[in-house]
């Protein structure tokens, strides 16, 4: 399948497919990879969950236009709400970035990458999951998981998995959650240029779109294509 426009904005489905195990949509490369994955951890003795997998670019679109209005609330670097009445709009996009992919710009319109924690961990049946670092760091409900994952991707000889943001490189916040699948996501990449991520914006109807016009190659550099190695 031709990489398209369309496929890398999130504007189109049609490289999904089901995985039942899951119940989400996966980009078709992926879904044996992640199905191996999904065995392996359970026989680990746990129960992986998959919180939030394709996310269309109108989904991402009303995500960012939310915290660009207020409704919803934009994160520090803890992962803790913050005050934006004082920021200036380039300040607001920076901040938004810091957890949240512009629209039409997000790794996970690909179908490649996936939010992962383990189920079993959860306190109780209406806890509400955060994806903030409390929850995966040391101590938190889901680091054993992500302990016992980083040593099973280490044990293969060409891991099919890999942390994009597992550092903090001043770009996205470290996401010990979000797991990307190698081979198909490091291709989108690479098709994903600047004149891709103009053109989106061109099309887009995000809020504070000046703002953004005015920081693209910032932003395309430090949030889009700053990532940690692939391994």
């Amino acid at each position: 399948m031709a990489i398209s426009f369309e496929i890398l904005t999130g504007r189109t489905d049609t490289h999904l497919v089901h995985h039942p195990g899951f119940d989400i949509h996966v980009h078709h490369d992926a879904l044996s990879a992640l199905t191996t994955l999904q065995n392996e951890a359970k026989v680990a003795g746990f129960d992986p969950m998959i919180v939030s997998a394709f996310r269309s670019y109108q989904q991402q679109l009303k995500i960012w236009n939310a915290k660009a209005k207020g409704e919803r609330a934009v994160l520090d670097d803890q992962g803790f709400p913050m005050d934006i009445t004082s920021l200036s709009e380039e300040e607001l996009c920076l901040s938004i970035m810091r957890w949240s992919a512009l629209p039409g710009a997000s790794r996970h319109h690909w179908g490649t990458d996936f939010d992962i924690v383990d189920r079993q961990a959860l306190p109780s049946p209406d806890y509400q999951i955060q994806l903030i670092p409390k929850e995966v760091e040391s101590g938190g409900i889901f680091a054993p998981f992500y302990d016992w994952l980083e040593d099973y991707l280490k044990s293969m000889t060409t891991p099919s998995f890999f942390w994009p943001f597992l550092e903090d490189k001043k770009g996205i916040a470290p996401e010990r959650w979000h797991l990307s699948y190698v081979p198909t996501a490091s291709s989108l990449l690479q098709a994903y240029s600047f004149e891709i991520f103009w053109r989106n914006i061109e099309e887009s109807d995000l809020l504070l779109k000046q703002a953004v016009k005015l920081s693209a190659h910032e932003l395309y550099h430090r949030f889009f294509l700053n990532i940690t190695a692939m391994n």
